[in-house]
């Protein structure tokens, strides 16, 4: 018996032998290598993992800002047809106008209300007579009973008024550049008008306006009075990729500014500088002197093909005082009209043109990055219509 007892102990401690040595071959393949072999963890053990993340971090350790993401504008028959397309929906004193005509044999009051309309829309005075004294001719001749008659004279009328013969293009021709200069001068645009007028952003959506026409642009920031002028350009700069050439001085000479601007964008051979101004209307003489250097000290760079007065719309007579004080400040070549939504104040158009003898050559219709486009007068007139 004893020698038996003592074999089947030898197996009994085999076979608890053999079942916690598979144990512990389970436990050890369950464990990190690392772990397992005592490896003592490392920090790029508790970074991420190759990748974004980690890319981007690296670069940040390193000092390295991300690139910003440049925005792609609107070509320009895009933003035309949305253009229109918002006007038409707003509607505008045509529309009201032609319910008028349309109501058949009209009585005195009914021409009061088309005049009263008229006066309402900016068309001023002396264009509203003269409209009116138009569209009591035509409707003896022609009659109201027929409304299709009716729209297409007062589309006709108004069409003359706004005046399609205008030539509404930018000059953007770049000037021949003088002997010894270096770099070929780029096409001047100086934008000029009241502070609140949306001045430095339409510079900036002009910007965008002219990178989807392929130009390549310099910016520059001459309104130096107001800290955030030259902060908001040079965002808007950012966003469509173009240079922005401004003064860290706050109160800094404008001209200085100005011919800074125009002599960096010849010697980036760039198509167009555009350079905004400072819209503060103290005095006309301060104003005048101001404006004139400005463009003096751009010309001895280049000529100044454009200068472009920014006007709000929605001011109305308002609005066609100031644009009289910067005529005769400095030879305004074109108008840029903001706010242009369509509605009551769509007269604008037709008196700042008459007032001035220099046409409307850009709208702005919202406050998105591209709501600004070309003045097109027929999709205009025939938005007003409806």
């Amino acid at each position: 018996m004893e020698p038996i007892l003592i074999v089947l102990g030898i197996i009994l401690v085999i076979v608890l032998g053999g079942g916690l040595w598979l144990y512990a071959g389970r436990r050890r393949s369950q464990v990190p290598d690392e772990i397992s072999a005592h490896k003592p963890m490392s920090v790029e053990d508790l970074l991420p993992s190759e990748g974004e993340d980690a890319e981007e971090e690296a670069e940040e350790e390193a000092g390295v800002e991300p690139a910003a993401t440049l925005e792609s504008p609107e070509s320009i028959p895009g933003r035309m047809q949305r253009l229109r397309a918002r006007l038409a929906g707003a509607g505008g004193f045509g529309k009201a106008v032609l319910s008028v005509l349309s109501r058949g044999d009209l009585t005195e009051e009914d021409w009061e209300e088309i005049e009263d309309t008229l006066l309402t829309s900016d068309l001023g005075i002396e264009v509203t007579t003269s409209l009116m004294d138009e569209l009591r001719t035509q409707a003896k001749v022609l009659g109201t009973s027929d409304p299709e008659a009716v729209r297409t004279v007062l589309r006709a009328e108004l069409l003359k008024l706004v005046d399609p013969t205008l030539d509404r293009s930018l000059n953007l021709k770049r000037p021949t550049p003088a002997e010894g200069a270096q770099g070929t001068p780029a096409a001047a645009i100086l934008m000029v008008g009241v502070n609140g007028t949306g001045k430095t952003t339409t510079c900036g959506k002009l910007a965008r306006v002219l990178v989807a026409q392929d130009k390549t642009v310099v910016l520059g920031a001459a309104d130096t009075f107001r800290a955030a002028a030259a902060e908001q350009l040079s965002t808007w700069g950012e966003r469509v990729g173009v240079d922005v050439v401004r003064s860290e001085k706050e109160g800094a000479d404008p001209a200085s500014v100005a011919y800074d601007a125009a002599r960096e964008a010849a010697g980036q051979e760039a198509d167009v500088v555009v350079v905004d101004t400072a819209g503060r209307l103290q005095n006309k003489a301060g104003l005048m002197d101001e404006l004139g250097k400005i463009k003096r000290v751009m010309e001895k760079i280049a000529p100044v093909g454009e200068i472009l007065l920014v006007l709000d719309a929605t001011t109305g007579q308002n609005g066609m005082r100031q644009a009289q004080v910067f005529s005769e400040a400095v030879g305004v070549t074109g108008i840029v009209l903001t706010k242009l939504d369509g509605t009551a104040k769509g007269g604008i158009v037709v008196t700042v043109q008459k007032e001035l003898g220099v046409p409307v050559k850009l709208v702005g219709l919202g406050e998105g990055a591209d709501d600004l486009a070309p003045f097109d007068p027929e999709g205009f007139v025939d938005a007003l219509l409806g």
